[in-house]
């Protein structure tokens, strides 16, 4: 039987990161538990109110957020906030396909257009690696917002 898969975040500013990634990935802010919102409301506002109808004090209401794939296929993305920041390369990082059958300078060239995106948003551009066919196909290195690694592609 397979299990579903939640990708957890530890990090400083979990509504500033959640938000990074939710634009990253094309996935949304879940509204609260209960609240129906109607069409084009913004769930993080939302989320404002109920936590603060709910008595959450006001210093612990960005302690955690979360992102969902709109078309329910993807991994729930969740991020709960840690004291401690990030003091090494992460051994475990996510790839964003984001030229995916595209190969060479076309491949490259889509690449570079999306790391230019993100870096808009608050990516940081670390690395680039060339395509070495037969096994390579080139992609290029990121960090998020808080030093987490990730690549394009």
């Amino acid at each position: 039987m397979s299990r579903d898969l939640q990708i957890t975040f530890d990090c400083h500013d979990p509504r500033t990161l959640s938000s990074f990634w939710r634009d990253v990935l094309g996935y949304v802010h879940p509204g609260p538990p209960g609240v129906p919102l109607p069409p084009g409301a913004d769930p993080l506002a939302a989320w404002d109110s109920f936590l603060e109808r709910i008595g959450v004090p006001e210093a612990a209401r960005n302690t955690r957020s979360a992102i969902e794939d709109p078309d329910g296929s993807g991994p729930r993305v969740f991020f709960q906030q840690v004291p401690e920041g990030k003091s090494v390369k992460n051994r475990v990082h996510l790839d964003v396909r984001a030229a995916p059958g595209l190969a060479g300078e076309e491949r490259m060239a889509a690449l570079e257009a999306e790391c230019d995106r993100l870096v808009a948003l608050g990516a940081t551009r670390l690395a680039r690696h060339e395509p070495a066919p037969p096994m390579g196909a080139g992609h290029l290195v990121l960090a998020d917002p808080e030093g987490n690694e990730f690549c394009l592609d």
